[in-house]
């Protein structure tokens, strides 16, 4: 199995399907490429019909789509268990692992993933309201499963919910987003995973820049 994924720094819908695979514990080739080069669309053509990243192959199957390749390994290797057992908290994950799959343009486009930054940057209200919708959802989901304050996943055990949440963890570092103590334990929980750090500790090792991506004022 090769998941095909882009720069560690930048390339937030990589990590949603890295730390899918991670957390599961399924053997896996990480084929890292460059964003946005010649060589990206190359090894690409033939594996990903969109030329993007993520990108799984399994045998003759091909899985081109972050909360896609979640689903599939959910499927194929765990038995579903990467969603909650409860209907109704399985609706629910289900349900904010698409919001967030799906929305929050406003908070995609002006705070691009960024791991090794730390910006200042002038928010829209757009960027304002998809910023308090997340905190609502994380400090709503910690209201009901961090019962100790020590941080949680979101449905205690982790769930294709949090891997969809993962890159605005960073997001929301990167620009110092201030959001309510609930959230601020989500948030360090998830940084503090193992898994997490290792994706870190990879980040900080890349030196490649895509301008794009390089948002508000270095402080």
């Amino acid at each position: 199995m090769e998941l095909y994924i882009g720069n560690k720094n930048y390339s937030s819908w990589s990590l949603r399907a890295w730390l899918m695979l991670e957390k599961s514990g399924i053997p896996f080739n990480e084929v890292k490429l460059k964003l946005f080069t010649p060589d990206f669309y190359r090894q690409l053509e033939g594996i990903s019909p969109n030329l993007k990243v993520p990108a799984l192959v399994d045998g003759d199957i091909r899985v081109w789509d972050s909360l896609a390749i979640c689903e599939y390994i959910n499927e194929t290797y765990m038995s579903g268990t990467a969603w909650p057992k409860n209907p109704s908290q399985k609706a629910k994950a289900r349900s904010i692992a698409c919001e967030m799959h799906s929305g929050f343009n406003a908070l995609r486009d002006e705070l691009p993933m960024n791991v090794r930054a730390t910006r200042c940057i002038q928010l829209s209200d757009a960027a304002k309201k998809d910023i308090q919708r997340v905190d609502d959802i994380w400090s709503s989901q910690m209201d009901t499963f961090d019962t100790d304050n020590s941080g949680s996943w979101l449905f205690d055990t982790w769930s294709i919910s949090d891997m969809m949440f993962a890159p605005v963890v960073m997001r929301f570092q990167s620009y110092g987003i201030a959001v309510s103590d609930n959230s601020r334990r989500y948030m360090k929980y998830v940084t503090e995973s193992p898994e997490m750090q290792r994706w870190i500790a990879a980040a900080l090792e890349e030196t490649e820049i895509v301008v794009e991506d390089e948002a508000g004022v270095q402080l």
